[in-house]
């Protein structure tokens, strides 16, 4: 068993920046890849990036390529999301997950363990 919370949303002007972290409680975090997701309001939630156990491996999604870095310290059990260069259409509420199914690295069905969730408001 795995609980996750995240932290870090907040407001920020486009442009800006933001740090989410999720911390994780419980011993088997480091054997768990971890992912990033993000629900905008009358939106499913959709895939943000992920990372594998190790944190050697990571994969975003295109609309935040370039913009956002996913990293996890398991020393720590934290995985953390740097965002940059916010835009207006990142707003959302953003979880973080633990990877216990298989199936695509994209699909919130893969993923388990959810936290509650961290506001992200980008004001234009």
């Amino acid at each position: 068993q795995v609980q996750l919370v995240e932290s870090g949303g907040g407001l920020v002007q486009a442009g800006g920046s933001l740090r989410l972290s999720c911390a994780a409680s419980g011993r088997t975090f480091s054997s768990y890849a971890m992912g990033w997701f993000r629900q905008a309001p009358g939106k499913e939630r959709e895939f943000v990036a992920t990372i594998s156990w190790s944190g050697g491996s990571t994969y975003y999604a295109d609309s935040v390529k370039g913009r956002f870095t996913i990293s996890r310290d398991n020393a720590k059990n934290t995985v953390y999301l740097l965002m940059n260069s916010l835009k207006p259409g990142d707003t959302a509420v953003y979880y973080c997950a633990a990877r216990i199914y298989s199936g695509s690295n994209y699909s919130p069905a893969s993923y388990g363990y959810w936290g509650q969730g961290t506001q992200v408001t980008v004001s234009s």
